[in-house]
């Protein structure tokens, strides 16, 4: 079975369902045998990336810590998920050479959407001008020119998007099919013929 390391970058608004299909994808992984490790924006912002404000220069910052830490895991034969904003190109083409193995997902969704799943109130707060530099509303956010996948939260299920996803690891031979994983495993499962001597 394949067991290289790699990174799946979810990219998108906040609100368009990053976070839900990285707990989902991490399932459907680890269902396959597979170790995984999910670099959510708001986590790292509390933990890795304490301190750095919202300016080009630290969101910039922010995404290249996550990628250091990715190039880290992916190199050890980790699955890593990313999901973070990552609103610039230019921060997201770095990621993606100093990761190598780097599946960008262009998480789409239009920005009504997005602020109609808003609980938290942030898009209310940046309209307002309470929350400056808010990705979407006073901040841009510059789509992925070719992502490796473009999954549309508000067209499809969250299984729909998953199920793509996990189909393009296999397309680009990072991850092992579900027969092939079912083959497999029912090769281990069943007892050696040794065992009847």
């Amino acid at each position: 079975m394949r067991n290289e390391g790699f990174t799946i970058w979810l990219t998108g608004l906040s609100g368009a369902g990053k976070s839900t299909l990285s707990d989902v994808i991490k399932l459907r992984l680890e269902e396959r045998g597979r170790n995984v490790e999910i670099l959510d924006g708001d986590v790292v912002r509390t933990h890795l990336s304490k301190g750095l404000g919202f300016s080009k220069e630290d969101r910039d910052t922010n995404i290249k810590r996550i990628a250091f830490v990715c190039g880290l895991l992916t190199r050890n034969g980790v699955a890593c998920i990313s999901a973070a904003i990552s609103p610039y190109r230019e921060a997201r083409d770095w990621a993606r050479t100093h990761i190598g193995n780097f599946i960008e997902v262009y998480v789409k969704c239009p920005i009504d959407v997005c602020r109609q799943r808003d609980v938290k109130g942030l898009y209310k707060l940046a309209e307002e001008g309470k929350i400056k530099g808010f990705t979407g509303v006073d901040d841009p956010y510059e789509e992925p020119l070719y992502p490796e996948l473009i999954v549309e939260t508000d067209r499809e299920s969250v299984e729909e998007s998953v199920t793509r996803i996990l189909t393009r690891l296999e397309e680009l031979g990072y991850l092992a099919s579900e027969g092939e994983y079912e083959t497999v495993r029912q090769l281990v499962d069943q007892p050696s013929a040794l065992d009847h001597f």
